[in-house]
């Protein structure tokens, strides 16, 4: 399955929803991302077709070994592109949201040389 950036997105939420709830499900990422439920709903319902996450028969959502791998990679490329835009001054509110745009259309080989450029 090709995943593009919507996909992406729900990807890294499910991860960093995991890191604070004891479980997720789509309740919570409808409110963590401000989407109508029938939008989460049919995109879990893509994303469980695609491979990248299990729902169990409670409704609480698991990402599969290559959702996770999806998930951490954007995230680590939120963090990067975060912490380079704060670096250069800019608020983190407004960083994190530009990295939030940003984190999906930029090349593997310039995320690879921000993240050497800060030493991480």
């Amino acid at each position: 399955m090709n995943l593009h950036e919507s996909g992406q997105m729900y990807l890294e939420t499910i991860l960093v929803l995991s890191k604070t709830l004891p479980s997720v499900r789509s309740i919570d990422i409808v409110e963590h991302m401000g989407y109508s439920k029938p939008s989460v709903s049919r995109a879990m319902g893509l994303l469980k077709n695609g491979g990248f996450i299990r729902i169990d028969d409670d409704g609480y959502i698991t990402l599969t070994n290559e959702g996770r791998e999806v998930a951490e990679t954007i995230y680590e490329r939120h963090t990067i592109l975060t912490e380079a835009l704060v670096k250069l001054g800019v608020d983190h509110e407004t960083a994190s949201e530009d990295a939030c745009k940003i984190e999906h259309a930029i090349s593997d080989r310039s995320i690879e040389a921000i993240k050497a450029y800060l030493s991480l």
